[in-house]
């Protein structure tokens, strides 16, 4: 029996609800430089834009907007030292279990699992300010290279060939594969903090709704849009002081927003370098992060920039304005 085009778009759309959940039940073979943008599959993040609307509703409190923080920083954390450094860098080494503690910190940031955010992000390298890199501003312009590709059909997929050395760990795959299972738990956990902080601790002035409002919804936007500023405005906006192939900037002003990802151009330059403020002067949060877990033995062989590569390349002072 040959499906009608009406039953196709009941299968396709069925599979994108269902890839809410497991990301292997959608059908993520998109034609090559496709901009596609499957909006059923990519409400929840839209959902989570518009339930930071409910801070009108639940109001506020220093215990909520310290958790929003709290959790923002910490999983910033997680994103820059670990889903950046160590699995799309491999920048330092740790042990399995640390390896697992930080996937499912990354997890709760809610854009997406371990593997596929490498694989992306090596893509990234192998491409950058090229066509088929796939959030290049150069090519494809502010808003797709901040926002859309990360909902576009085509980056659905993982790009298992950059990934193999992580395809070996089964509960990293898990993570990729019901990539909203973490979200979920944090989501339902703060509720039910925030419930039993109204009951047994009713001075701090907080509930449930809003721990959820604040520690979940409007500490994840803020945690998406934090992050996708080194894709789009890191290559538009702050200064170049190598001269590489690319359009990267430094930026301290997000550097600090994302705890060290803003010094991009050097990042660019020595990408294997756990470090990327490469000066003491550059503000780098998640390397001394790093470096006090590896005093406590929890992380080591933090990879340096070698001094050579650190001075090599770079632009002549009269050279960057041209830059700018």
């Amino acid at each position: 029996m040959v499906a009608t085009p009406h039953h196709s778009r009941r299968r396709l759309s069925w599979r994108s609800l269902l890839a809410w959940f497991d990301v292997t039940a959608t059908d993520t073979h998109a034609p090559v430089h496709s901009k596609h943008i499957d909006w059923l599959r990519t409400l929840p993040f839209i959902a989570m834009h518009v339930a930071c609307l409910g801070v009108f509703w639940v109001g506020w409190s220093p215990v909520a907007v310290g958790t929003a923080v709290a959790l923002y920083l910490l999983r910033m954390f997680a994103i820059t030292g670990f889903y950046h450094r160590y699995f799309s860098h491999r920048s330092f080494k740790t042990s399995r279990l640390v390896q697992m503690m930080f996937a499912l910190v990354g997890a709760s940031s809610v854009q997406r699992g371990p593997i596929w955010w490498a694989a992306h992000h090596r893509h990234h390298h192998a491409t950058t300010e090229r066509e088929d890199d796939p959030h290049s501003p150069v090519h494809h312009g502010l808003w797709w290279s901040h926002t859309g590709w990360f909902l576009s059909s085509e980056n659905f997929s993982v790009q298992n060939e950059r990934v193999r050395d992580w395809q070996r760990y089964p509960e990293l795959r898990f993570l990729d594969r019901f990539d909203i299972a973490v979200p979920i738990v944090l989501a339902v956990s703060l509720l039910l903090v925030g419930i039993a902080l109204q009951t047994y601790a009713p001075q701090l002035g907080t509930n449930g709704s809003q721990m959820l409002v604040w520690g979940f919804f409007v500490s994840t936007v803020a945690l998406y849009h934090g992050t996708f500023t080194i894709n789009s405005l890191a290559h538009r906006w702050g200064k170049r002081r190598y001269a590489t192939e690319d359009n990267s900037r430094n930026n301290l002003w997000l550097a600090l927003l994302t705890l060290g990802e803003g010094w991009h151009n050097n990042h660019h330059h020595y990408p294997a370098s756990a470090k990327q403020g490469f000066f003491w002067w550059e503000i780098d949060i998640t390397y001394y992060l790093l470096r006090a877990m590896s005093t406590l033995g929890l992380v080591w062989d933090l990879k340096p920039v070698p001094i050579a590569r650190r001075e090599s390349n770079q632009i002549k002072p009269s050279a960057r304005v041209l830059h700018k």
